[in-house]
């Protein structure tokens, strides 16, 4: 009988996570159950994602704000230190940034604008442009801002940040000094010890500081990349990653993520003799178009994916077939031609016309973006996803 369906990508419910759980077991059993339950068979190449919060929350893999606190003091000497370029998130930041102030005698805290890193707002692009300020040249101390944009909430949280993030650096006993300036080079005007937070960029700014006569310059992946006492750590991405877990403390992004997607290979072969893909995931790589929010807070989309993940998409684009190489047939005739043509394909079709308007990614960040869509950041308690067909096409 002719296949129907595509790709289908299903939320698969799991226990609440603690730390320690076997969490192979737990994520293996739950789809292994969840076929019996919802009557779907497991292939070869199908995809089990499972959240990085999960993997990190049963690896205990915390901080506590006095271990930012301890870590930021030791890198950047416990004085007058710059903080630049950080996202606007209660979630992802504001924890992190009492740790930071914790750390100092005073912050000069240098945002970016019209927006931050990944697209949260402090100014109407339209209020900007009206205002003949350069986003590109121009500083502006809290008051100029203040006097020319007046108080701005976030789209969707209600939040003024810029209110938000100099009271968290107050309340930690820490001076508080705001600015907005595009340019890394700013800060040193006012100090030489700086923590760079960006996350996508924060190699250039880094290098920018440095060659510009920063004395100690960290990026957030700087930062708890080694544990301070007892606490987790993560020796590649440090806070970047790194979400609320309660008032004082952070759960860090997941470590160690490639012999855990490893062993969910390997006991779904032995539970069903299928090769199943494995991952782990984060954010996904989307934008929103109302919020203008890019979605990828997270220093990647996957840290971790079994080696058949690995590569981009090989695949035309069947509309291009249709409406110029098999514009003379159609009905079956056109299916059977279009079908053969996908068997018949390179493995390589980079620069064929043919291949014009597929999605040029990664795999894992297509995989990873549909997983995310799929388990949600709320209530939906669903933390592994299990994708099948993805690898198929329109000949299978």
């Amino acid at each position: 009988m002719e296949r129907t369906v595509g790709t289908v990508s299903r939320g698969i419910r799991a226990p609440i996570i603690r730390e320690g759980d076997d969490l192979v077991s737990i994520v293996c059993e739950s789809v292994l159950a969840a076929s019996k339950a919802e009557g779907f068979e497991i292939c070869d190449r199908d995809i089990i994602a499972v959240t990085e919060a999960v993997v990190a929350r049963a690896q205990g893999n915390y901080a506590t704000v006095d271990n930012i606190a301890e870590d930021v003091k030791n890198k950047l000497g416990g004085g007058h230190i710059g903080v630049i370029f950080p996202i606007t998130s209660r979630n992802r930041f504001a924890i992190c940034l009492r740790g930071i102030a914790r750390g100092a005698k005073k912050v000069t805290l240098m945002l970016s604008y019209p927006s931050d890193e990944v697209g949260n707002h402090l100014i109407d692009l339209d209020t900007l442009d009206a205002s003949g300020v350069n986003p590109y040249s121009d500083v502006l101390s809290l008051e100029k801002y203040r006097e020319i944009f007046g108080e701005n909430k976030h789209t969707f949280t209600g939040v003024d940040y810029v209110d938000y993030y100099a009271s968290l650096i107050r309340e930690e006993g820490a001076e508080a000094e705001v600015i907005f300036a595009n340019n890394a080079k700013v800060i040193l005007d006012y100090t030489k010890d700086v923590l760079a937070c960006d996350i996508h960029t924060r190699a250039r700014t880094k290098r920018i500081l440095k060659a510009a006569g920063g004395n100690r310059v960290c990026t957030l992946d700087d930062i708890m990349n080694a544990p301070i006492g007892d606490s987790g750590f993560n020796e590649e991405y440090g806070l970047l990653g790194s979400n609320k877990a309660t008032e004082e403390t952070v759960k860090l992004f997941p470590r160690d993520c490639q012999p855990f997607v490893d062993a969910i290979n390997a006991y779904m072969m032995e539970k069903t003799g299928k090769n199943v893909e494995a991952m782990v995931y984060g954010d996904g790589a989307f934008k929103d178009p109302v919020g203008k929010i890019w979605e990828l807070a997270d220093p990647i989309v996957s840290p971790a994916f079994t080696p058949g993940l690995n590569g981009t998409p090989n695949e035309v684009k069947l509309k291009y077939l249709a409406d110029n190489n098999f514009a003379h047939l159609s009905g079956d005739e056109l299916k059977a031609a279009i079908s053969e043509y996908i068997k018949a394909k390179g493995d390589n079709l980079v620069g064929s016309m043919e291949s014009q308007g597929t999605t040029p990614r990664r795999l894992t960040d297509l995989i990873g973006s549909l997983c995310d869509l799929t388990s949600g950041s709320g209530d939906k308690g669903t933390p592994i996803v299990f994708v099948q067909g993805y690898f198929d096409n329109y000949a299978k």
